[in-house]
């Protein structure tokens, strides 16, 4: 979807195989799918496909934000404890402040799932107006994690005078306060 004043939303598969062909990027089409099936307001998505090389991480971000304009940005790969896994910490060092309760759901989330969810890392945080979200690699953890999160990154979008985003009540339940 593609529209005047629509709201950018960055996806950013994190992937050394990915990114060089090696196989197709199902994680980074899982987060767009997610996302295409929440919202009904107007979007438009910026779309990447890097390795994990922390330097390559931080710029995509970096440029995402600074020069795209995306207000949310949802990453997928990169955040277990694999030497190579340093999506979080790219995050953080781009990060003006962490938001630690995402990645708190969202590991509570997946433990009801897979004993190993306590080995991911998943985090969030702001860069300037925009959210950045870390999500595991694996599409059907992605959803999981998505229906955990995504109620709350509205609301948190609209304390930071970012877009307002609008979704589908029959597929996910978003909280704003009724003052909001």
């Amino acid at each position: 979807m593609s529209q005047k004043n629509a709201a950018k939303i960055g996806v950013v598969t994190v992937s050394d195989r990915a990114s060089a062909g090696v196989y197709e990027d199902l994680s980074g089409a899982a987060i767009m799918d997610t996302l295409n099936v929440y919202l009904t307001s107007p979007f438009e998505f910026c779309y990447e496909v890097i390795p994990d090389e922390r330097e390559q991480i931080e710029a995509t971000l970096v440029r995402l934000v600074d020069e795209e304009g995306c207000s949310l940005i949802v990453t997928t790969g990169g955040t277990g404890p694999a030497k190579r896994d340093v999506t979080p910490e790219a995050t953080e060092a781009v990060c003006d402040r962490m938001m630690p309760g995402f990645g708190e759901l969202m590991r509570a989330e997946s433990l009801k799932y897979v004993p190993t969810a306590i080995l991911s890392r998943q985090t969030a945080g702001l860069r300037k107006d925009s959210l950045i979200v870390n999500l595991p690699g694996k599409p059907k953890a992605i959803r999981q994690c998505l229906d955990a999160v995504f109620p709350a990154i509205p609301y948190c979008l609209d304390l930071m005078d970012g877009p307002y985003l609008v979704c589908d009540p029959a597929v996910i339940q978003v909280f704003r306060p009724k003052s909001a």
